[in-house]
């Protein structure tokens, strides 16, 4: 956690058009919140799944099991927006070559 505090608050708001759940996630995904995150997902329906993660500032282990667990749950449709700090957990734990993580910023 962050000395100062920033960055510690988790939200994820999720919306649901056609058969698409589109997830945004701020703050600190962890062991508390990482379960949270899934069922944001997972709890409307959906058959595909977008999790925007652009306001992501801590993502953990618990985390990158939580984002291994819903492409398990959507092989053929799932996104995952990263934030600076995810993309760099991805990449440090060798999942940045996943065909659902999106490369550069979304059109």
């Amino acid at each position: 956690m962050d000395q100062d505090g920033a960055g510690t608050d988790f939200s994820a708001s999720s919306s649901v058009a056609g058969d698409r759940a589109t997830v945004v996630v701020r703050g600190e995904v962890d062991m508390s919140t990482a379960d949270e995150m899934y069922r944001a997902a997972t709890g409307a329906g959906a058959r595909s799944a977008t999790l925007d993660l652009r306001g992501v500032t801590f993502f953990d282990s618990a985390a990158i099991h939580a984002l291994i667990r819903l492409a398990e749950r959507f092989p053929d449709g799932f996104e995952v927006i990263p934030s600076a700090p995810v993309r760099r957990v991805l990449d440090i734990s060798g999942l940045s070559s996943q065909p659902w993580l999106v490369q550069g910023e979304p059109g």
